[in-house]
């Protein structure tokens, strides 16, 4: 772990925030250049689809995937972002686990505000399971926004009546509109990514006059985890966002859910995106895919009682 690489992340990413108001499309095109300097495993192969009626990019192992399913969501506060920014996370986590994934191009706001997000992903899973996928070899997992897409998908997922999946991974996720946590005043400034001006502007955009107080806006403090699958939280300690990890954390474990809060110290907002540069980034990734890959259970993997 180096602090030499810390300090470079950290220089990179606020040289990247410009001074000033931007329009959607200048946030768009400045996250699409940030992440398109992103290490990308070679040993992966992309394919085009769709998934539930959006179109979804599959990231598979070149050699062929194992059994196994990872419904991914990527970050950009339900604005910016795509299946193609959040490669470097996708891939990685092909790349480690041997699983296949399908990252969802969800619609994005202020076009289509909340619960269009939520509408399109449930819809996806939903797909995942009606081509007879069993729940118990799917994983949702996702960074920011679709860190937080991962917990409002399941609560989702559970008022529809659906099973749900065998595991959540969630990389900085997002969890509360209601923007309450303490770590939003007592990190800004140390946060390279985030004010708390700008998530409450594109948070503002999501919302489209929502009311924040309700569990698929703010599951952090709001929602009823009850009966949700085994989840690994992964955060940096210099992000605005921390707080929304903690809560649900310690929600998830009041109610007997299975969850492993993992906190790098010094790194960013979705720092995992960094593989190949940050170490602690690599190291993160290794964390996540030996929980996967603990967690989904397809024919032959059931785990023995002397095991």
């Amino acid at each position: 772990m180096s602090k030499a690489q810390r300090a470079e992340v950290d220089v990179m990413l606020r040289q990247s925030q410009p001074e000033g108001p931007r329009s959607v499309e200048e946030m768009r095109a400045g996250f699409r250049a940030l992440m398109a300097q992103m290490i990308v495993p070679d040993t992966i192969r992309t394919t085009r689809t769709t998934l539930g009626n959006r179109p979804a990019l599959r990231v598979e192992p070149a050699n062929g995937p194992r059994a196994g399913t990872i419904l991914y969501f990527h970050g950009g506060g339900f604005v910016f972002g795509s299946p193609e920014t959040a490669l470097s996370l996708t891939g990685h986590l092909v790349a480690k686990t041997g699983f296949r994934a399908h990252s969802l191009d969800y619609r994005l706001a202020p076009e289509h505000p909340f619960p269009a997000a939520i509408e399109d992903t449930l819809s996806a899973y939903r797909a995942l399971l009606d081509s007879g996928n069993a729940p118990s070899t799917i994983a949702f997992a996702g960074d920011s926004a679709g860190g937080g897409l991962t917990i409002t998908t399941c609560l989702a997922a559970r008022d529809a009546g659906l099973p749900l999946p065998a595991a959540i991974v969630a990389f900085s996720p997002g969890l509360d509109a209601t923007r309450t946590g303490q770590s939003m005043d007592t990190k800004e400034g140390v946060d390279a990514i985030f004010t708390r001006k700008a998530v409450e502007h594109t948070g503002a955009m999501y919302l489209a006059g929502a009311d924040p107080h309700q569990p698929l806006l703010s599951p952090a403090v709001l929602a009823d985890l009850t009966g949700f699958p085994p989840m690994l939280i992964q955060a940096g300690t210099n992000e605005i966002l921390l707080d929304d990890s903690t809560r649900l954390a310690e929600r998830a474990r009041s109610v007997g859910v299975d969850v492993i809060l993992d906190i790098t110290a010094d790194v960013p907002h979705v720092f995992q995106a960094f593989a190949g540069v940050l170490d602690e980034a690599d190291e993160a990734l290794d964390r996540a895919a030996l929980f996967l890959s603990q967690r989904i259970r397809t024919p032959g993997t059931a785990h023995t009682s002397a095991e």
